[in-house]
């Protein structure tokens, strides 16, 4: 694999008036203004490989968006170096807006008050996509996203759902290298959700497509990015698979047991007690290495031991483990 983004120490700073409240400060304002500098972006620095599914995650004000616009050619950094396809975003907007799709979950690309296939066609022309390269990506994209039965109405009378599958589609219509997507499941219903997710994931698979995805619906990460880039204040906080991530933070697995009578207290060296049910006995491990082997052996037989279920903690407790953990750091330093 070869890289198709690179960023090296990239940072935004914006400008924003400074606004003084009464008589003085209006005055003043009329003669000279002041601002105050806001960090977006703070010297972030990653790089990602052709073929790459990747997660940008962070809580609102993260620096995700900003970030993204830099990648798009959208806004252009106050400092380092960006490179997406061997080229400055900025400085080739154009030429990059040929190989790159972008869908923002809260901006349609579609138009209003026609139907889906004509802005698709309309797609065709501004991509200059020839036509036999054309009819097949949207013969595939309509049977992988089930869109036949809506084609041909205006885009005003489709459901959340069903426009978001055609904004996908028509960001995929001239065969980008990359796929930005920003919040594309939002205030989607789960069945959509699960579509969305699925075509994501296989456009990836098979077609080598670039994703970089940000969004606040933890599940999409889990589904679609095997990584994970984590920013908060502008900064890089993690870079990496979401299994070396459980893992640094030495992520709890939960074991049930389950008995046909309750058996009485049992305690385990291998695990810390975490509800006790009667017959039903719930443990943390808190070490990554004890297999379920271990348990079952310090159990022992006569137990009337009935199942057992182990489940690895879910993404949504990792990452907010990840930044609890974040926000005690910076409490103990303060």
């Amino acid at each position: 694999m070869t890289a198709i983004i690179s960023a090296a120490g990239v940072g935004k700073t914006f400008r924003q008036l400074k606004r003084e409240s009464g008589l003085r400060g209006a005055l003043g304002s009329l003669f000279s203004r002041t601002y105050n500098s806001i960090r977006a972006v703070d010297g972030v620095s990653f790089v990602i490989e052709s073929g790459e599914a990747v997660g940008y995650l962070g809580p609102n004000g993260a620096g995700k968006s900003t970030t993204i616009k830099m990648m798009t050619g959208i806004l252009v950094p106050s400092e380092g170096t960006l490179r997406v396809l061997g080229r400055e975003p900025h400085a080739n907007r154009m030429v990059n807006a040929r190989e790159i799709g972008v869908v923002f979950g809260q901006r349609s690309q579609l138009w209003w008050d026609l139907p889906v296939r004509d802005s698709f066609a309309l797609n065709r022309h501004i991509y200059d996509i020839p036509a036999l390269r054309f009819a097949e990506n949207l013969r595939l994209l309509t049977d992988m996203l089930d869109m036949g039965a809506y084609l041909d109405r205006p885009v005003r009378q489709l459901s959340l759902g069903q426009r978001m599958r055609a904004e996908i589609a028509l960001s995929l219509l001239h065969d980008p290298r990359i796929l930005f997507l920003d919040e594309p499941t939002i205030g989607l219903d789960v069945v959509a959700k699960d579509a969305v997710r699925k075509f994501l994931a296989e456009v990836n698979r098979q077609r080598g497509t670039t994703i970089i995805l940000t969004t606040h619906d933890l599940v999409d990460i889990e589904e679609i990015c095997p990584r994970l880039i984590m920013v908060d204040d502008g900064k890089l906080l993690f870079d990496g698979e979401l299994k070396r991530l459980r893992a640094t933070l030495g992520s709890r697995r939960r074991l049930k047991l389950e008995f046909a009578t309750d058996p009485g207290p049992i305690a385990l060296s291998t695990a810390t007690l975490a509800l006790d049910e009667g017959a039903a006995k719930y443990y943390l491990l808190e070490d990554e290495t004890t297999s379920l082997i271990d348990v079952l052996n310090e159990v022992g037989r006569g137990r009337s031991l009935k199942d057992v279920k182990l489940e690895e903690p879910d993404i949504e407790e990792v990452i907010r483990t990840f930044y609890q953990n974040k926000a005690t750091r910076q409490g103990a330093v303060a």
